[in-house]
């Protein structure tokens, strides 16, 4: 299915605040950093989802986040882009539901349900690694920094999710070191800095 990432774009950035809408552009681009990854180590098979799902789920995984559906979020990303004139295939759609099980049933078992679960909640902590910098630019952050506070400091940014993010390096999942993690995920949001506000 070919998406027209700007339609997408825009749904999601007229439906949810400011902040959740930069989460969305991070965790896009935190995906598709884990995809290239992942596919350089030759991990890619023909059963996975190509690289613009995985891309497609990361921007629109929160699109539902707004009133009332706040409270069964992500179940209803389908009709929300249908509201603005937009298909979902089902495969993205399980992919967003993935990245949270206790409310869909959807566990992660592709690579890219694991790479949205385990990616989701790191994309904040990484957002307030570089706000506690003077210059509050993620181009200044270094990966040490985000492991020390991610492993040392559970107190720092405590809305992450960090048992979650761990299981990157789950065998059955990602098998991706959190070190390596981390990594991907800065430089893939050190990327798109600008767009972020970052």
């Amino acid at each position: 299915m070919n998406y027209n990432r700007e339609n997408y774009l825009e749904a999601v950035k007229n439906k949810v605040e400011k902040n959740i809408f930069f989460h969305s552009l991070a965790l896009e681009a935190c995906l598709g950093g884990i995809y290239d990854h992942l596919k350089g180590q030759g991990r890619i098979n023909e059963n996975e989802a190509p690289r613009e799902d995985w891309l497609l789920a990361g921007l629109i995984h929160d699109v539902d986040y707004f009133g009332d559906y706040k409270e069964t979020h992500p179940k209803n990303t389908k009709e929300v882009l249908d509201f603005s004139g937009l298909d979902l295939s089902d495969g993205v759609d399980s992919i967003v539901k993935a990245h949270a099980p206790e409310r869909t049933g959807i566990k992660p078992q592709s690579l890219a349900q694991w790479a949205i679960f385990c990616a989701d909640s790191l994309t904040g902590l990484i957002v307030a690694t570089a706000l506690v910098y003077p210059s509050k630019k993620l181009a200044d952050v270094k990966s040490a920094s985000v492991i020390k506070r991610f492993l040392k400091e559970p107190k720092f940014a405590a809305g992450t999710r960090r048992d979650q993010v761990a299981m990157c390096a789950n065998p059955d999942g990602l098998n991706t070191p959190l070190e390596k993690f981390i990594e991907i995920c800065l430089l893939s949001m050190q990327k798109i800095a600008t767009e972020i506000g970052l």
